[in-house]
């Protein structure tokens, strides 16, 4: 019987313990309509670093995380329209109802039966993954896998979240933290004609955006130094909520794209929420905002900014992704 190594978070804990066991185990078996993958690179979220130190509620006992999978087709499952030796990226979201309110209006990131790589399924932090047919996305030419790789959760959901943010074509877009989504969400507003200005603690998550042609560049603990018509909260920190809807114009939007947030300080509705600010947040993602973020992808060469480790080190890359040592995105190439 063919095996294969794959990462579980075997006890829930602090990344600078030992919650992730490395296991020796049979390849996983698709069901019908899944594709059995050979995994080529899996990025490291910050997701991950979630559901392995516990913040997120356990789904599924001793799951093997990562869900920005590459990965090669070797079996189809009986699903149609795939062959072996196909390349198609696993993103977050793994199954839907189809028939609930949410999905039947569009919005099948509400689906309360909804089910995510990573957390309810085995992910990527492994040689093999499973993945339903219907949740396999092509990818754009052009990208290597290990950039390819963070475009399927950090490229997708930075991406939801700025269209969650409702920016007018030229606005001003503040970015609180700048890692793996919010270095392609910044991308993809700077094609769009926007101005951004980033806060970030880290000065060479600093400099990357300056490089990649942000306007400004400061510490979380600065203001803009103009209004903004929107902001993305990249950073899993809620004390950054009350400053970043101070920095909002009149009528500016507020989104947080993450699934996990520190608790948020109190809120004067007349500095942080009059003159119809707005606050958003950003669930998951759907299937229509993958094909077109990974479209735009395809039209826009995106510069992904990623760090390999070899799939042995994952423990040490959600350690460097938790300490803020990396620039850009983690990627596991096993």
């Amino acid at each position: 019987m063919a095996t294969q190594r794959a990462w579980r978070v075997h006890k829930p804990g602090p990344v600078t313990g030992e919650p992730l066991r490395l296991s020796d185990e049979p390849v996983p078996t698709p069901a019908d309509g899944e594709l059995l993958l050979r995994v080529r690179a899996c990025g490291v979220c910050r997701t991950d670093l979630h559901v392995t130190e516990g913040d997120l509620p356990v789904h599924r006992p001793d799951v093997v995380p990562g869900h920005e999978v590459v990965g090669e087709v070797v079996e189809t499952g009986g699903a149609a329209g795939f062959d072996a030796g196909d390349t198609v990226g696993v993103a977050w979201l793994r199954g839907t109802c189809g028939r609930c309110r949410y999905c039947m209006r569009g919005a099948e990131n509400l689906c309360p039966n909804s089910t995510y790589t990573g957390w309810d399924a085995d992910g990527g932090y492994a040689d093999y993954v499973t993945v339903p047919a219907d949740y396999a996305h092509p990818l754009p030419p052009g990208y290597s896998d290990v950039e390819l790789a963070p475009l399927l959760c950090a490229g997708i959901i930075g991406y939801r979240a700025l269209r969650r943010t409702s920016l007018p074509r030229g606005g001003r877009l503040g970015v609180y933290g700048f890692g793996g989504s919010a270095h392609l969400a910044t991308q993809v507003a700077l094609a769009e004609g926007a101005t951004v200005h980033v806060l970030t603690r880290s000065e060479a998550a600093r400099r990357l955006a300056l490089e990649l042609g942000a306007a400004s560049a400061g510490t979380a603990a600065d203001a803009p130094p103009e209004p903004l018509d929107a902001a993305i909260l990249f950073a899993p920190v809620g004390s950054l909520v009350p400053p970043a809807l101070e920095a909002l114009d009149r009528g500016g939007v507020l989104a947080i794209a993450g699934i996990h947030l520190t608790d948020v300080e109190h809120l004067n509705y007349q500095r942080h929420l009059f003159y119809e600010k707005e606050l958003r947040t950003v669930t998951a993602n759907t299937r229509a905002d993958a094909r077109e973020f990974l479209a735009f992808a395809g039209q826009h060469r995106l510069s992904v900014h990623a760090t390999p480790y070899a799939l042995a080190d994952a423990p040490q890359a959600l350690r460097d992704l938790a300490a803020d040592r990396v620039n850009g995105a983690a990627v596991l190439v096993p």
